[in-house]
């Protein structure tokens, strides 16, 4: 590959009330893997998407082996040899189609727009011959609504790289994915190198950056604060060029106190994934499920809440058994659900932070004769607005332009509204920075201590240990394991979260 770098100079853009990126200075080599990090808001995707055509209102210039590149929209970026996998996996895939389909929809596109025949079995094997190039057996034939959450991701990384990719933007790319699945990712990114390519690998994961990446542009507010190599920072250095202090303790002193079972599980089964689950937890009392990608946390999640097409087993709330059928009579429970998609199952984007925030409790803001009470909807969301610390030009303003932090914290806080007893989180703080994160465990500690039942289910396993009371250990839809979270450690959740056996009888 011809030796090119990619270069973005004095890039600004603006949205209503806020000012995105300010005169910011970009470069990428190619054969190198160069790490863009800020906390969330910082303009890091902005950026990005500035790069890849996403939009057109920008001022500055983009230059690519000293030659400017005019990008309005993403084909001019993907003409000159840039491609992207954003973090929201499915807003790049057509559920619809085929595996091979939306891996080879550019050649498909170009070929029906051209009136050519398509040729099936040839598009098939080119996707399947990109797949093996991840080191994936999806079968091709398959439809992309049947996947998994890593196995769409899988299928956007080969699409990237069945083009002429001269630079490969990954935003948040290991965050679906399973340790393995990280791995077999790793190596892709490293033979994309060896071969040329440039990579721009965008995480939250500090560990992740520290192991891959050769170069680091540190964003906050807008603008790039740090350029470096990575050798040259320590990991408490990153952290605080992108939040512009030190960061003290990350996890809060847990709730010591409990009080009577909030709920209580018993035999839980949902016919596909979970397995005669049983559990509980108390008032003021965060539980951990700890679990790996496909462990079936996510299906034991909505299980609880209502949103699985049968379930067996027995649920007791406070005592009483209770039929939870769907999730409006889990919120008539008092269970709430902060789910791991948020921008597809915890969020209305194209709405307004204020219409989100009162969205799971609207009965509580209505009038007589059901008209919506405006004056106090205003109130209560600018409240959790300034309680949760929510980034946000005004309350009228559409989620869809907002971080990924700051959308996680809408996702939870419309359940502050309605002040539910029983709190389930999955995957909380994926794709949030370092900081939000420590927001999120202290708004988290704060419910345990208002007496709240919390279960929190994750596979960042440092975030079970430090964060919850007592743990469950699930694998392959079951739980293996109770432990005391404080005798206990990531070593040993790991180890029983990939099936291994413990000792004691």
């Amino acid at each position: 590959m011809t030796n090119i770098t990619l270069e973005m100079k004095d890039i600004s853009i603006e949205f209503p009330g806020v000012k995105a990126l300010d005169q910011v200075t970009f470069t990428a080599k190619p054969g190198s893997v160069h790490a863009l990090i800020g906390a969330n808001g910082a303009g890091k995707s902005t950026l990005m998407k500035v790069l890849a055509g996403a939009y057109d209102h920008f001022s500055g210039e983009i230059k690519l082996g000293g030659k400017g590149l005019s990008i309005s929209k993403p084909t001019d970026s993907q003409k000159a040899g840039v491609q992207i996998v954003y973090q929201e996996v499915d807003a790049a895939l057509i559920p619809t189609l085929t595996v091979a389909e939306n891996i080879m929809l550019q050649e498909t596109v170009q070929k029906t727009g051209n009136k050519q025949w398509i040729r099936w079995r040839e598009i098939h094997k080119k996707a399947e011959t990109h797949l093996k190039k991840m080191d994936s057996n999806i079968l091709t034939k398959r439809l992309v609504n049947t996947l998994t959450l890593a196995e769409k991701q899988m299928v956007l990384l080969a699409r990237a790289i069945s083009t002429d990719c001269k630079f490969l933007i990954l935003d948040e790319p290991t965050a679906p994915l399973s340790n393995r699945e990280t791995e077999k990712l790793f190596s892709v990114i490293k033979r994309l190198k060896e071969e040329g390519v440039g990579i721009i690998f965008i995480s939250h994961r500090i560990p992740e950056i520290v192991g891959i990446c050769d170069e680091i542009t540190i964003m906050r507010n807008g603008k790039v604060v740090k350029r470096d190599l990575v050798v040259n920072l320590t990991p408490d250095k990153i952290v605080e060029w992108m939040l512009g202090q030190k960061l003290e303790q990350q996890f809060p002193v847990p709730n010591p106190t409990f009080g009577a079972t909030i709920i209580e599980v018993e035999g839980l089964s949902d016919h596909s994934m979970v397995k005669d689950v049983s559990l509980h937890v108390k008032a003021g009392e965060v539980v951990g499920i700890a679990g790996l990608v496909g462990a079936g946390k996510t299906e034991l999640c909505k299980a609880l809440f209502g949103d699985a097409p049968t379930t067996t087993g027995t649920i007791r709330i406070k005592g009483e058994t209770v039929k939870v059928k769907s999730p409006h009579v889990a919120v008539q429970n008092g269970l709430a659900f902060v789910p791991e998609e948020r921008r597809k199952e915890g969020l209305i984007l194209h709405e307004s932070v204020q219409t989100n925030l009162i969205s799971a409790n609207l009965h509580a803001f209505t009038k007589a004769l059901h008209f919506l009470n405006k004056k106090a909807q205003k109130t209560k969301s600018q409240e959790i607005i300034e309680a949760l610390q929510i980034k946000t030009p005004s309350p009228d303003t559409s989620v869809h332009t907002l971080s990924g932090g700051n959308q996680q914290k809408i996702a939870i806080g419309k359940w502050l509204v309605s002040d539910a007893d029983i709190y389930i989180f999955d995957e909380p703080t994926k794709g949030v920075d370092v900081g939000a994160k420590r927001d999120i465990f202290e708004l988290i500690t704060a419910l345990a201590k208002r007496g709240k039942a919390i279960l929190y289910a994750s596979s960042e396993l440092s975030e079970i240990v430090g964060l919850t009371n007592r743990v469950y250990v699930l694998y392959d839809g079951k739980i293996t394991k109770e432990l005391s979270t404080a005798e206990t450690d990531e070593q040993e959740l790991l180890y029983l979260s990939t099936g291994g056996q413990s000792n004691e009888n």
